[in-house]
């Protein structure tokens, strides 16, 4: 008798342990993930919010979607974008970034970006921050970057798309 529970609880073990480990070969679109040119912006004086970019680019055969973004250095952080509502630019808070398949997503100013809201510490130019991208399958990967001040960021940025009236 002691035998059968004995294997039959083996038995179990063993197949519990297989379970875990597909879901675990499953929860890795983090890996599949490169992360290239990250950066946040420096807090403006007096701004409840700022924000994080970078380029990701999908090594992958599968669209892989961000799902949401965590930090230390902020209450919350959530995935936004600009949309033109009227003719006025507004941010928007969006349920996923997706990376397609072998390709790439560009979070940047005017476009998709984590936005690190209610600041915990003062997020200055010349200190790092950690972001945690979170998958849709749970995977994570964290992406410490620099904190760039927006005066310097102006001097390097294409004025191209800016309208001239």
């Amino acid at each position: 008798m002691n035998t059968i529970n004995l294997k039959k609880t083996a038995y179990a073990l063993t197949l519990s342990l297989l379970t875990l480990s597909s879901a675990q070969v499953l929860a890795d679109q983090a890996k599949h993930i490169e992360v290239n040119d990250p950066f946040t912006r420096e807090m403006p004086p007096g701004s409840p919010a700022t924000a994080s970019f970078m380029t990701l680019k999908n090594n992958s055969d599968h669209a892989i979607k961000l799902v949401k973004a965590s930090t230390q250095v902020s209450k919350k952080a959530e995935l936004h974008t600009h949309t033109n509502d009227n003719g006025m630019m507004r941010m928007r808070e969006v349920p996923f970034f997706e990376i397609p398949a072998n390709g790439q997503t560009h979070l940047k100013p005017g476009g998709n970006h984590i936005m690190l809201i209610s600041p915990v510490q003062p997020i200055q130019a010349g200190k790092t921050v950690s972001v945690t991208l979170i998958f849709e399958d749970g995977s994570k990967k964290e992406v410490t970057m620099p904190v760039k001040s927006v005066m310097n960021m102006d001097k390097n940025e294409d004025h191209s798309h800016h309208h001239h009236h």
